[in-house]
């Protein structure tokens, strides 16, 4: 008996999907199906509004009409669906019409400049971006394009380093690095200033930055007086660690004088590593690890004092680099015991920063100083969201 053709009111979901040929090539069968709809829609769109713009439906003689068409002109607008070719868009004679839903010149929608920007910021270089994208928007956008996408983060970055700021961090990490820019003079290297902060809340934050041409008690001046202007007095500072570098203990003499300061573990016994012979190298950083690992103020200096002695005769140099900001190296036994392994290094910069040199890699060095801090405060940004609403616990297992 043959089956009884069912009408479309009787067809189910299960008898639909039986028309799809082949499943795997389903969403490439959509997607031209769905840029014929979309176009539709807006063309529809773009002619009642012209209608309405000129008060004279299409083909109508009405009194009281308030101009007449002018043909149309053609342009492709890339959605993140894909690109929309040959779409018509109508024209008014007075030249005053602009539809609602293309704006003038526009040839983007702004979820693709999103989606490039972010791409961008994810670690693509920008001569790669629209190949990259290429199969998704069904055109290339070009690296000039990408560059002038980017440059809408200005606003935002500016913004940034304007924003006020609370007075409630009781760690504050000061650190420089230094990161690669072109210039008419080739390729310098471009120092950050960056601080970190951990609130009274256990909440870390990276709070900002400056980039300048070189580390010294004038920049770092500069730096921490506009924190201190935006609201970080440092009342509720318990312990500032740094890098060490004379012209950044300068500048905290004039801004931050009052607040103890911890010396960072890492770039001291960096400095020791350069003065040791190589073969003494691991035997001598296993004895200093018994200082920053001694369980109270009083058996880190004991433990210093036997280190002292069993180096002075192989490496003075070495050891008087200790020596030289010894009470600095211990300030971290002062704040509770659940705080030691976060304030006595900088290292959560140089963590964030891995992100940063991640980032640039493929680009060996930034184009110019506006690229650097965009990529910059694209990381921080990125960061600072990550950690929101995620404090530090109480006891850390990361190794300083």
């Amino acid at each position: 008996m043959a089956s009884r053709t069912k009408l479309l009111t009787e067809l189910t979901v299960a008898d639909l999907w039986k028309e799809v040929k082949d499943p795997e090539h389903l969403w490439g069968d959509l997607t031209p199906e769905l840029m014929r709809t979309v176009k539709l829609l807006l063309h529809n769109r773009m002619y009642e509004e012209l209608a309405q713009h000129l008060h004279a439906p299409r083909y109508a003689r009405v009194p009281g009409r308030r101009g007449y068409r002018n043909g149309l002109y053609v342009r492709a607008l890339t959605t993140t669906w894909g690109t929309i070719p040959d779409l018509e868009i109508p024209r008014a004679r007075d030249g005053g019409f602009a539809p609602s839903v293309l704006p003038r010149y526009q040839r983007r929608t702004a979820a693709v400049d999103h989606l490039i920007r972010a791409v961008f910021l994810a670690g693509i270089s920008t001569r790669r971006v629209g190949p990259t994208l290429a199969q998704l928007l069904g055109d290339t956008i070009s690296p000039s394009t990408v560059s002038s996408i980017t440059r809408t983060l200005d606003h935002a970055v500016a913004a940034w380093h304007r924003r006020p700021l609370s007075d409630t961090y009781q760690y504050l990490l000061l650190d420089g690095l230094s990161l690669r820019v072109k210039t008419p003079d080739g390729a310098k290297r471009r120092l950050i200033l960056v601080a970190y902060g951990i609130t009274t809340q256990g909440r870390r934050a990276l709070i900002d930055y400056r980039l300048v041409r070189t580390e010294s008690q004038g920049t770092w001046e500069a730096f921490l007086i506009t924190l201190a202007a935006r609201g970080l007095t440092g009342t509720r500072l318990a312990l500032i660690t740094t890098d060490g570098h004379r012209g950044l203990h300068a500048a905290l003499d004039l801004v931050y004088a009052t607040v103890p300061r911890q010396a960072c573990w890492v770039h001291v016994l960096r400095n020791v590593v350069q003065r040791l012979r190589m073969r003494d190298r691991e035997r001598c950083l296993h004895w200093a690890r018994r200082i920053y690992d001694a369980p109270s103020r009083h058996a880190a200096e004991t433990a210093l004092r036997r280190w002292v002695r069993a180096w002075q005769p192989v490496a003075p140099t070495a050891v008087a680099c200790v020596l030289r900001d010894w009470e600095a190296l211990l300030a971290f036994y002062e704040v509770p015991r659940r705080d030691w392994r976060r304030v006595r290094t900088t290292n959560a910069i140089e963590r964030a920063f891995r992100e940063v040199r991640r980032r640039t890699r493929p680009m060996t060095c930034f184009t110019n100083t506006a690229s650097c801090d965009r990529i910059i405060y694209a990381v921080m940004h990125y960061l600072n969201g990550q950690w929101q609403g995620r404090p530090l616990r109480r006891e850390s297992t990361q190794n300083s």
